[in-house]
């Protein structure tokens, strides 16, 4: 799904990233985690084309991200609030997501009822504009917006941040559900290591733009995780 080869980024005379080789499989949870200034968002930014890399390729399904955007047809993502449009309205934005993807609204309508209670009461309905919404509540716009049209491949970097807690697991409980009905592939970022190892079944980690572990999730990844970010 995502391979990407020699992949380098560097800020004036500094490399913040530096990947020889990673492969990203169709349906595969990924997860990335690090301490900031790791790489995370540098790399998902990379994937996603809004930045050029100093050398190297990403491919994404076998179309490389400098060839042709065919790839953008199937890859949904949230970075952060500079993706929303301040002055709509949730349903406005949610109408615009579905109409680049083929979804009208009485069907994202529709569709919408499932995140009932992920938006608790506070989203949809409120007439108010998304600049005008906690970031938390900004934030899960931007999350379920991601979902629209069930995407072959969703980036979400740090989605669990500015979430309480109980949005948090609701969260969690949406993404394993999409990938249970769907086979999404999922790019995860995230601080919480408790979170991404639950959800995500492979998790690299970064240090200073390098990865340093590729690991399959099993019972002891947590602790291992903790044991480096420890040290």
């Amino acid at each position: 799904m995502i391979l990407i080869e020699n992949l380098t980024k560097k800020y004036e005379d500094k490399e913040v990233l530096n990947i020889p080789k990673l492969s990203i499989k169709k349906g595969e949870k990924f997860g990335l985690v690090g301490n900031n200034g790791a790489g995370k968002t540098t790399l998902f930014n990379l994937i996603l084309d809004l930045v050029k890399p100093n050398s190297g390729q990403v491919l994404n399904n076998d179309i490389a991200l400098n060839k042709s955007e065919a790839w953008k047809k199937h890859t949904a993502a949230f970075i952060d609030e500079s993706f929303l449009i301040g002055y709509l309205t949730p349903e406005e934005y949610l109408y615009f997501i579905g109409q680049l993807r083929g979804v009208n609204e009485s069907q994202v309508d529709s569709w919408l009822e499932q995140f009932q209670v992920f938006f608790n009461d506070e989203v949809l309905g409120q007439k108010k504009y998304i600049r005008n919404l906690s970031k938390g509540n900004q934030k899960k716009v931007g999350l379920v917006s991601t979902f629209l049209g069930n995407p072959d491949c969703v980036v979400l970097d740090e989605p669990f941040a500015n979430l309480d807690p109980s949005s948090q697991i609701r969260l969690k409980d949406i993404i394993k559900k999409q990938i249970e009905n769907h086979n999404t592939t999922f790019l995860i970022s995230s601080h919480d290591l408790n979170h991404v190892t639950d959800v995500c079944e492979r998790i690299v980690l970064l240090e200073k733009g390098l990865p340093i572990k590729d690991l399959t999730t099993d019972s002891d990844t947590f602790g291992q995780l903790e044991a480096y970010f420890k040290a």
